[in-house]
């Protein structure tokens, strides 16, 4: 720990930062008489200006939003920094070096090492930025083409590309005086036999920066599908990157997220990028992890989320069976946020990104404005599982659904939720309906991450069961080979507890997308702190031969995540038909057409997973 500040070095920052120069870097200033200035207040909307700056005295006070402070306070709440962070970035600007009461003169020598570690990371990213415009990058630059985004884009966001070459950026960076050592410390470069090497080659590179705008880490794209490696590659566990805390697009999204009490999560870089260009600049993605409670942490500083806000919270999810698992896993977290949570879910498919490039940046806006409660989704979801025609159908639906009504945690929303419970499912009876939500939670837990459901007798010869065991090998085995596909199954594809436990454990160690090649490591990484059960469910499928040789493993891994998936879409088929049989076609023709364009859809992915899982 560096210690406390001294009081004499905090006042010698007020001295030497001026609140107009400072303020005035981040908003117009205007005189407004009597050596006052005044501007539009950047911590809400408005249209004439009632921000107010006194120099003379260093204070500065909005009447519209009754926020004021000196420039300490200003630096912290436009950047959402702690005291100490403000000082020091200030102390930094104005070219002074801090005394620490406890600790020594300056601070320890941690903060001098992320000094260092932040300063190689800028010049990796100017590097990376410099390097795009080469002949080289023309695959990096189609790529962003294709998905409509221009070269204005791409240095508004950073996006970079990094050389195929073992030591490019390695070489670069020693010549500017950085060691090795520190490169591989930051996860930049990797050991190589005859010294660093870089991590990223021949990727196209997104800079990560945290929340004040350094650059801590870096998110790569490969380019050429037919190499080795994962599609997305990131930066490691450093001093500076943790994947759990960190947000792609949070110090470009953070004044907007403040200013309109709204955040989007979105899954992706480009999304990100997507959404900004379309007009929703409070848009951000987590990277290479799900979404989780050091994000929510985040994000209810920025949003004040407290008692009495009105903030929200979107998720978008790709609308097929994978991205509507994710929405649901998105429930777990929903009730630790004051804000209200919503999802977003686009029902052809599209993500953000291809949604603007296909339908226009209207139609961006369009899929945030259709969002729906995250409670109303998680409950419709649980309820298209069933066939609410017959008696039998729906109440299990009811008793599948009870746990999550019974889980709200405000009694007069969890008494709403009863009330449009009844409505679906068609039983006209409130009191029965609330009745059994209350017999049902008082006889099991509710499992937000997991909505109950009905459940398959655990039989090990099942071959859908077998199909889980080969997928869940290979997400110990061979990580690389299965990468984003397996990250968006969801645990609701898996029906032995201790497959799901797997799942779930993989994804809490950032997903096999974040698994690198695999191997001792990664196996380490998972059996690192759990349970002596789960211990030796790793064990064995670390050990336990895959059902194909090294020849055809990476045909023989699409080709398992295709029979998985195939049983989800299987199922979805079954639940539309039933649906189309309680739908009129000549009183309900729209809607009937509709469900039938989803029904063609829907058997033309069976088929493609059909012909997928032939190769096993």
């Amino acid at each position: 720990m560096a210690g406390r500040i001294s009081d004499e070095d905090i006042a010698l920052v007020r001295e030497r930062s001026p609140i107009a120069d400072i303020v005035g870097e981040h908003i117009q200033l205007r005189n407004a008489g009597g050596g006052n200035l005044k501007g539009l207040c950047p911590f809400h909307d408005e249209k004439s200006p009632s921000f107010n700056v006194t120099p003379t005295r260093g204070y500065w006070y909005c009447f519209g939003c009754a926020e004021g402070g000196d420039v300490i306070t200003f630096v912290r709440r436009l950047e959402h920094l702690s005291f100490g962070e403000a000082v020091e970035r200030l102390a930094n600007r104005a070219g002074i070096q801090l005394r620490y009461e406890q600790g020594g003169y300056v601070p320890g020598r941690e903060q001098g090492e992320r000094s260092r570690l932040i300063e190689a990371h800028r010049a990796a990213a100017e590097f990376y930025a410099s390097k795009l415009t080469g002949p080289d990058a023309a695959p990096g630059r189609r790529f962003l083409s294709e998905r409509g985004f221009e070269r204005v884009d791409a240095e508004h966001f950073g996006v970079g590309y990094a050389p195929a070459e073992w030591e490019a950026l390695s070489r670069h960076l020693m010549a500017r005086g950085f060691t090795s050592a520190e490169l591989i410390k930051g996860g930049l470069a990797k050991e190589g036999r005859r010294g660093p090497i870089d991590r990223f080659r021949g990727r196209l590179v997104w800079p990560i920066r945290d929340i004040t705008g350094d650059v801590i880490g870096f998110g790569a794209r490969k380019l050429n599908d037919a190499e080795d490696g994962p599609k997305y590659l990131n930066t490691p566990e450093s001093p500076l990157y943790k994947k759990s805390e960190v947000l792609y697009g949070i110090d470009l999204a953070k004044r907007e997220i403040s200013k309109r009490a709204q955040a989007v999560i979105v899954e992706g870089y480009t999304d990100v990028m997507a959404c900004h260009l379309s007009g929703l600049p409070t848009a951000v993605a987590t990277c290479g992890t799900a979404f989780g409670e050091e994000h929510i942490k985040v994000l209810r500083r920025l949003l004040l989320d407290q008692s009495g806000s009105h903030g929200e919270v979107i998720f978008t999810f790709d609308g097929d069976a994978a991205g509507q698992k994710a929405a649901l896993r998105a429930f777990a977290d929903e009730q630790k946020f004051v804000t209200q949570t919503f999802v977003a879910v686009q029902p052809d498919g599209l993500d953000p990104c291809d949604l603007r490039m296909k339908q226009g940046e209207a139609a961006v806006r369009d899929l945030i404005a259709s969002r729906e409660p995250l409670f109303a989704f998680a409950i419709r979801s649980v309820i298209s599982r069933y066939d609410v025609s017959t008696n039998e159908g729906r109440l299990s639906a009811l008793d599948a659904a009870a746990p999550i009504v019974a889980a709200i945690k405000d009694r007069a929303l969890r008494q709403l939720y009863g009330v449009d419970l009844d409505r679906w499912l068609g039983f006209n009876n409130e009191r029965f309906v609330m009745d059994r939500i209350a017999e049902i939670s008082a006889t099991a837990q509710p499992s937000p991450r997991r909505p109950a459901g009905p459940r398959k007798v655990a039989d090990l010869t099942d071959p859908s069961v077998r199909i889980e065991a080969e997928v869940l090998k290979l997400a110990v085995q061979r990580p690389a080979l299965i990468g984003p596909g397996f990250d968006a199954i969801g645990s609701e594809a898996f029906t032995l507890p201790e497959h799901v436990a797997l799942y779930q454990l993989v994804m809490e160690a950032g997903g096999t997308s974040a698994a690198g090649p695999g191997g001792r490591e990664w196996v380490d990484r998972l059996l690192g702190g759990v349970t002596d059960a789960l211990r030796g469910v790793v064990t064995r499928f670390a050990v336990e031969e895959l059902r194909a040789d090294v020849a055809s493993e990476e045909r023989y891994a699409s080709a398992m995540l295709a029979a998985l998936e195939l049983v989800s879409v299987t199922r979805a088929i079954e639940q539309l038909k039933s649906r189309m049989q309680r739908t009129n076609p000549v009183d309900e023709q729209q809607e009937y057409n509709r469900l039938f364009g989803e029904l063609v859809a829907l058997e033309q992915q069976r088929r493609v997973l059909k012909e997928r899982t032939a190769g096993s």
